[in-house]
């Protein structure tokens, strides 16, 4: 009697099993039908906010490099005498090859790498100082500090090229009578004090931008690795340099990165140093004022201004590859 009562007993359990796994096999069949074109649609959706960037790369770097380096191809010749209005002709890579004996422009973009090489770590440097000080501080003093290191670089760039121009005039200028004080008499525009000049008004700048990107980096580490660091006994000084200075090793590179491609491309603050001291800051002081020059002040050169242009592209393009790659490579 009891065996039969278990027996009828396990045959509904059985069959309750059966038909439950019969519909989690058919529930299973149907995600597995359903996954990759759930995965199309999240990939869509994902892609969609790449939308605005990439037609902004496009109308912004790309349809303009392209049209540059067609404009680049053609230069512009009078017929006859010089008398009738000049016409465009197909040139080929002669505009290329001007550009390639161009010893202004070559000079330039010489003058402006070395200064990058000499401004740019120290822009990185302090700006890793300012970020690493400020992850320390407390709550409210992060916040007052963050935003006044910020506030030189929310002042336009020809606003404040224009007060440190003025800060430095050796006729109306403070800062000369300054060290008049002390028996030095400084001229910031002379040969020997402009890259000092305006590496100090690039410092100025730049460094709270950087500061920032890099402060970004230092609130995303995990607050139990520096909690064990410094329950093991190490102090902030050890924390920053053995744990949140290599964590933020690839922050500091991009940042760094893009400041030397910003220096290569330097144009307002020499500019504006020209109207100061046209003796030591020249009209082709950097690549970009040559290309400048040529394009509004050489007869309206825009062929050749275009190819210049490519060139300078290209050797941006290459020398940030060859920084990442060397900074990056395997040990």
């Amino acid at each position: 009697m009891s065996v039969t009562s278990s027996t009828a007993t396990a045959a509904p359990v059985k069959a309750a099993d059966v038909t439950s796994r019969k519909a989690h096999a058919v529930s299973s069949g149907s995600r597995a039908n359903q996954t990759p074109s759930w995965r199309r649609r999240l990939g869509l959706k994902g892609a969609l906010f790449g939308v605005p960037f990439f037609v902004g790369f496009l109308f912004i770097f790309i349809i303009p490099l392209i049209y540059a380096v067609y404009e680049s191809l053609f230069r512009k010749q009078s017929s006859g005498l010089g008398i009738g209005e000049p016409t465009l002709h197909f040139s080929g890579l002669e505009q290329y090859v001007r550009a390639f004996q161009d010893h202004d422009f070559w000079m330039g973009m010489i003058r402006v790498g070395i200064a990058s090489v000499i401004i740019v770590p120290i822009i990185m440097g302090f700006a890793l100082a300012e970020a690493l000080l400020i992850d320390t501080a407390k709550a409210r003093a992060k916040k007052t500090f963050r935003f006044l290191l910020l506030i030189p670089y929310m002042v336009p760039t020809i606003v404040s090229t224009l007060m440190w121009v003025y800060l430095y005039s050796p006729d109306i200028g403070p800062l000369r009578k300054f060290f008049l004080l002390f028996g030095a008499d400084v001229n910031f525009f002379s040969s020997q004090m402009l890259w000092v000049s305006m590496a100090n008004l690039l410092l100025w700048t730049q460094v709270g931008f950087n500061m920032l990107i890099l402060y970004g980096s230092l609130t995303a580490l995990d607050p139990s690795l520096l909690e064990a660091a410094r329950i093991d006994g190490a102090n902030e000084f050890r924390i920053a340099w053995s744990i949140k200075i290599p964590q933020v090793k690839g922050t500091l590179l991009l940042t760094g990165l893009l400041s030397f491609i910003g220096m290569l491309q330097l144009f307002d603050q020499p500019l504006l140093f020209r109207s100061a001291s046209p003796q030591t800051v020249t009209a082709n002081f950097t690549p970009i004022m040559t290309i400048y020059n040529y394009t509004f002040t050489a007869g309206g050169d825009y062929n050749y201004a275009a190819a210049l242009s490519v060139i300078l592209a290209i050797v941006i393009g290459i020398l940030s590859a060859l920084i990442y790659g060397f900074t990056n490579r395997k040990k």
